[in-house]
């Protein structure tokens, strides 16, 4: 049975919290950024665009982990190590969207470019880790 998450991990991820998120080139090394994150019940999802290191990287290596910092008290987080079970681009855009009203507080993605196709990346928790 797949972990869930505890109601403090739970308020860490609801917050608009960054979150770091390490995939893995060919070669087996690291690859770490910041992203925004949500989630929708007990799986995290982030948003990116085609093309990107990340979303390149978990299209040839499903493994993600994913750590969220509380802001105000970065020792109290949510570790998430886990396997993207969908990339969508249906309500991609939309997705985008929402998250950008949680981390600046507007309504559209300022960000956008044309040229992007935008695909959400829905991660399957293995293990929970952090503040419980």
């Amino acid at each position: 049975m797949p972990p869930t998450f505890s109601d403090e991990q739970k308020s860490i991820l609801d917050s608009p919290n960054f979150a770091h998120v390490a995939t893995y080139f060919k070669d087996g090394t690291a690859q770490v950024n910041p992203v925004w994150v949500d989630r929708d019940g007990d799986l995290v999802r982030i948003n990116s665009a085609e093309g990107r290191a990340k979303v390149v990287n978990l299209r040839n290596d499903s493994r993600v982990t994913i750590e969220v910092s509380n802001s105000e008290n970065p020792y109290r987080y949510v570790e998430v190590r886990g396997k993207v079970v969908e990339f969508t681009h249906e309500g991609a855009d939309d997705h985008i969207d929402a998250l950008a009203k949680k981390y600046m507080g507007v309504d559209s993605y300022p960000l956008r470019k044309a040229e992007e196709q935008r695909v959400t990346i829905v991660i399957q928790p293995e293990k929970i880790a952090g503040s419980s």
